[in-house]
Formats: structure tokens, C-alpha cells, sequence
């Protein structure tokens, strides 16, 4: 198996902040707006985003949820192993919000599509972004593209897989082949 190092951790801090300030363009003081981090992996991110954006905009009351969608998915009860929910920290009226939506990769869409039908239990958002530190595209099953976007990897099968390690001491983005070159 090859692995091929895509972001280092210096790199992934520069391009969350240069997401910060994206939001930060495009959502103000952000009275009407909200960060949600989709679990289990978006969290990492958002966590981080939004630390920046109060840092950034001098505003303490980001409101930060973090949203579960595994009972959303379209194969929830197709295979024999149990899921697991993780927490879901909502707590803030989403109704007329604008939401932003973050994962750490955006592959198929799946997720996200299961991660809107999820959100839209909460309430009736005025407008839902989506933020991805990764899209592998030319991969996608749904419709759905990021708004906001880190960086582009071209992934073009299923013998390639994206791994984030967010542990804090080894914060890095690796590229893995899993199916050897004949």
C-alpha cells in the first residue's frame, strides 16, 4: 500500500483560516448564521473554524453545533454491523438560520445529502452551505458540491482512499493506494 502525505499540519491550520475568512466575507458578524460540525469527523474542522472566526471577527457567539446523521443514511440497517450515533449538540434554533455545514472530506455526497435530511429535523434553515477541507470529486453519487473548500484531490476510484489523522500531534492528510499497480 502507498501513502502519499497531501496536507501537513502547518498547511491544514493556513487553509482553515483562509476558510475562516470566507465565512467571515460572506457571513459578517454572524448574527443569522451558524457553524455545524458533521459528526463524527467534521468536527475536527469546525472546532477549529470556528475558534478563528471568533478570533478573527472579536465575537465570542459563534453558535457551533455538532450533528449527528447516522439514522439518515441510505444503508442504515443494509449490513450486520451496529451502528453507533455519536452526540448531537444543537443547541440553538436553526429556523431561518443560515447553516454551514462542515466535514473533513467530501466523497460521494451521501453523507451530506443524510447529514440535510438530518439537519431539516431541527427546523427549516433559510440557507444551508457546505464546507469541506477535502473534495475528492470526479467521485460523486449525488449532486452535491462544497461552497466552501479547502483543496481539491482528484480521486478517481475506489483503490484510493483519503486519510485525516486529526490527533493534535500528527495533524496530517495522507493519500492512500490500497490496490497495487500490476
Amino acid at each position: 500500500m502507498e501513502k502519499r502525505l497531501i496536507l501537513n499540519h502547518k498547511e491544514i491550520e493556513i487553509i482553515l483560516k483562509r476558510l475562516a475568512m470566507e465565512l467571515i466575507e460572506n457571513h459578517n458578524d454572524f448574527s443569522n448564521s451558524a457553524i455545524i460540525g458533521l459528526q463524527p469527523r467534521g468536527v475536527f474542522p469546525a472546532r477549529m473554524l470556528v475558534e478563528y472566526v471568533k478570533e478573527f471577527t472579536k465575537n465570542p457567539h459563534i453558535l457551533y453545533g455538532e450533528l449527528d446523521h447516522t439514522f439518515y443514511r441510505d444503508d442504515f440497517r443494509r449490513g450486520n454491523e451496529q451502528l453507533v450515533a455519536h452526540p448531537i449538540r444543537i443547541d440553538f434554533d436553526i429556523e431561518g438560520k443560515n447553516i454551514i455545514l462542515v466535514d473533513d472530506v467530501v466523497y460521494t455526497g451521501r453523507s451530506v445529502r443524510s447529514a440535510m435530511d438530518a439537519l431539516t429535523s431541527y427546523g427549516r434553515p433559510a440557507k444551508i452551505e457546505l464546507l469541506a477541507l477535502l473534495d475528492r470529486r470526479f467521485n460523486r453519487e449525488t449532486p452535491i458540491m462544497s461552497d466552501y473548500c479547502g483543496k481539491v484531490i482528484d480521486t478517481r476510484g475506489m483503490g484510493q482512499k483519503v486519510l485525516v489523522d486529526w490527533n493534535p500531534k500528527k495533524l496530517n492528510v495522507w493519500l492512500l493506494n490500497t490496490h497495487e499497480e500490476e
